[in-house]
């Protein structure tokens, strides 16, 4: 299941979040929201597994990915494989 690591507040998460929405993800069957405010374990995997306090993140298996747009794009790309 994707993983997406996002924090309250962030124009660039609510943008993705919207996004898989819309393409048809569904929190919970195909995707996993995950709080990486400062000081949450969500903070701590986005840190560990790609080095940057940076959010949004996803994490699909060994794909990780920071930036809004190439978020977007993969999730176009992948949601046809989840059907």
């Amino acid at each position: 299941m994707i993983q997406l690591y996002v924090r309250n507040g962030c124009p660039f998460c609510h943008k993705v979040i919207k996004a898989a929405e819309k393409i048809g993800y569904q929190e919970g069957k195909d995707m996993t929201i995950i709080d990486a405010a400062p000081g949450t374990k969500g903070r701590e995997v986005v840190l560990d597994i790609g080095g940057k306090a940076m959010v949004p993140f996803l994490l699909d298996g060994d794909t990780s990915l920071y930036e809004s747009d190439d978020i977007i794009e993969y999730l176009r790309n992948s949601f046809n494989t989840l059907q």
